[in-house]
C-alpha cells in the first residue's frame, strides 16, 4: 500500500488494491472519458439532482471516473473510489478540497458498517466483475435507512434486447455486459426499492433510489 498525504485540509490518497484487468483497460481509456460523459450526461444530470434533494450527509460514489460532475454534488460530504488510478488523478483535479479520493475496488470496500448515508453507482453494476458482490459491500457500509441511487442500462423486453445480445459475446472485450437484466441482480432484494425512472429512448437506462431497511 502507498499513501500520498496531501496536506491542509486536501484529500488522502491511498492506493490500496492490486491492478486487475478492468483496472488496467480504464487507466487506458481515461483520455476518452469526456466524450462518453457528454453522450451520458443527460442521464447524470438526472442522477444528481436526485441525490441533490437527499439531506446533507455523507456519500459514496463508487465508480468515480475522471471526476467532471463531483463539483455538482451541493449538499454532501463526497467520498469517490474507482479501480483506475488514470482516473482518480483526473478527479483530482475536479474535487472540491473537501472531497475524499480512493483507489479502491468496490467488491471490497474497506470502510466500516453504516458508514454512509447515501451510495452512488453510476453505470457502474454492468462493468464490475461481480455485480452482487458490489451490492453486498454497499449494503454493509450504507446506514439503515440509507439511499442506494443506482443509474445504469437494462436490457429491456423490446427489440433493444435483441441488439444486447448480439453484441454481447463483444462486450466482453470492452470489459463490461451489453446483456444486463435487473431481475438477475440479486443483490438488490436486502434493499427496498423507492423510485424507478426511465431515461432514454425506448427505457434503456434506469434510475433506481433504494433504502436500506
Amino acid at each position: 500500500m502507498r499513501t500520498i498525504d496531501r496536506t491542509r485540509g486536501r484529500s488522502i490518497f491511498k492506493l490500496i488494491t492490486v491492478k486487475n484487468a478492468t483496472a488496467v483497460f480504464y487507466d487506458c481509456i481515461s483520455f476518452l472519458y469526456p466524450a462518453i460523459n457528454y453522450f451520458l450526461k443527460g442521464h447524470r444530470k438526472a442522477l444528481i439532482a436526485a441525490v441533490n434533494k437527499a439531506p446533507p450527509g455523507k456519500l459514496l460514489e463508487i465508480g468515480v471516473g475522471n471526476g467532471s460532475h463531483l463539483t455538482l454534488f451541493t449538499a454532501h460530504q463526497i467520498t469517490g473510489i474507482d479501480i483506475s488510478e488514470a482516473m482518480l488523478h483526473k478527479a483530482q483535479l475536479c474535487k472540491r478540497e473537501d472531497t475524499q479520493l480512493l483507489l479502491m475496488n468496490g467488491e471490497d470496500l474497506l470502510f466500516a458498517e453504516a458508514s454512509f448515508d447515501y451510495v452512488v453507482i453510476c453505470h457502474v453494476l454492468a462493468v464490475t466483475n461481480d455485480p452482487d458482490r458490489l451490492l453486498e459491500q454497499v449494503y454493509k457500509v450504507l446506514k439503515p435507512g440509507g439511499r442506494l441511487f443506482i443509474l445504469n442500462h437494462f436490457t429491456p423486453g423490446n427489440w433493444l434486447k435483441y441488439v444486447d445480445r448480439a453484441f454481447h459475446p463483444v462486450s466482453a472485450l470492452f470489459h463490461f455486459r451489453s446483456a444486463f437484466y435487473l431481475h438477475s441482480l440479486k443483490g438488490l432484494q436486502r434493499f427496498v426499492l423507492h423510485k424507478q425512472t426511465e431515461l432514454g429512448k425506448n427505457a434503456y437506462y434506469k434510475l433506481l433510489i433504494f433504502s436500506k431497511p
